[in-house]
């Protein structure tokens, strides 16, 4: 999977907040197919839009 980063949340948000979800319903929302994944390397919430791969054809 190819992805864009939209934005980083760091995962120690307070209990009960879900500021990358919310992030990522409101790109939705404006229509943008948003989802959250977890970079375990960095501890933070990525949410990303999935890159088309273009063929490159020979």
């Amino acid at each position: 999977m190819s992805a864009r980063v939209l934005e980083r949340f760091p995962a120690g948000a307070p209990r009960g907040s879900w500021p990358a979800e919310e992030y990522a319903a409101a790109r939705r929302a404006e229509g943008e197919p948003a989802t959250v994944v977890m970079d375990l390397r960095s501890d933070a919430f990525l949410v990303v839009v999935e890159r088309q791969e273009e063929d490159g054809g020979s």
